[in-house]
C-alpha cells in the first residue's frame, strides 16, 4: 500500500518567508518558515546559522471533542515530535553558510488522521525551501541551493494484520502491531523511529519496512519538486 494522496501547496500566508500547506489524505499541517536576525547565545560570534522547530495541534484537530492548546509549557507528545523535525530539517541545510539568522519552522496541525509528524517534516522542507530563496535574495547568492544540502522528506510505516502499510492513517496507526517513522534526505538516513507497539518484529520485517518507506518517500520527494515547480 501505497502514500496517501499527497500535496503540498506554497505560499498560503504572505508574511512568513516561506508557506505550505501539507495534506497526506485527510492530515493537513501549516509549516510556516520564519527568518530572525539572530542566534541562540551558544552560536553567537559563530557566523553560523541555526534552525528550530516549533509543533502544535490546533483545538479542532481531533475528532471526539476540542482539543486543549497548549499555552506555555507544551506536553512530552509536542516536545519530542519538534525536536524530531529540527533536527531533520538541519540535516537539509549547511548551518556554516547562513550566517547569524535563526529559521524557525512553525507548524501547526489543522486536522489530523495519522502522520502528523511526517507531514510536518515533509511540509517543513517545502516552507524552509523557500525561505532560504528569501534569504538568498538578501544575501546576493543564486538561490536556495546555496543553503541547501539536499531534500528531506518523512514517512510512516507499519505492520497491520500482517501486511506492511505505508502513510498509515489513524485507523492503521491506531492498530498496528509495529509503527515506524523514517525521515531521508536524498538517498540517506536521517532518523529511523520504530515501535514494537503490540508485537516484536524481525530483521527481515524490518528491511520491508524500509523498503516500503523508501518507495513512499520517492512519491512524497516528487510531490514537493512537482510543488517547486509550480
Amino acid at each position: 500500500m501505497g502514500v496517501r494522496d499527497v500535496a503540498f501547496v506554497r505560499g498560503v500566508f504572505r508574511n512568513p518567508a516561506g508557506s505550505c500547506l501539507a495534506s497526506f489524505g485527510d492530515t493537513k499541517v501549516y509549516c510556516s518558515a520564519t527568518i530572525d536576525e539572530s542566534v541562540p547565545g551558544f552560536l553567537k560570534g559563530s557566523g553560523r546559522g541555526w534552525l528550530t522547530a516549533e509543533y502544535a495541534m490546533l483545538p479542532g484537530s481531533t475528532p471526539g471533542g476540542r482539543k486543549p492548546r497548549e499555552i506555555g509549557k507544551r506536553d512530552g507528545r509536542s516536545t519530542e515530535i519538534q525536536r524530531l523535525i529540527g533536527r531533520s530539517l538541519r540535516a537539509a541545510i549547511d548551518l556554516a553558510r547562513l550566517g547569524e539568522v535563526t529559521i524557525t519552522i512553525d507548524c501547526d496541525v489543522l486536522e489530523a488522521d495519522g502522520g502528523t509528524r511526517t507531514a510536518a517534516i515533509s511540509g517543513g522542507w517545502v516552507a524552509l525551501y523557500d525561505a532560504l530563496g528569501v534569504l538568498a535574495a538578501r544575501s546576493g547568492q543564486s538561490g536556495p541551493d546555496a543553503y541547501l544540502l539536499g531534500q528531506v522528506a518523512a514517512v510512516s510505516v507499519g505492520i497491520v494484520d500482517g501486511q506492511v502499510v505505508c502513510d498509515l492513517d489513524y485507523r492503521n496507526d491506531s492498530t498496528a502491531d509495529v509503527d515506524m517513522n523514517v525521515v531521508k534526505r536524498d538517498d540517506r538516513l536521517i532518523e529511523v523511529q520504530g515501535t514494537g507497539e503490540r508485537n516484536s518484529f524481525s530483521r527481515d520485517e524490518l528491511a520491508r519496512l524500509l523498503d516500503a518507506a523508501d518507495e513512499g518517500i520517492a512519491t512524497i520527494f516528487a510531490a514537493q519538486r512537482s510543488a517547486l515547480a509550480g
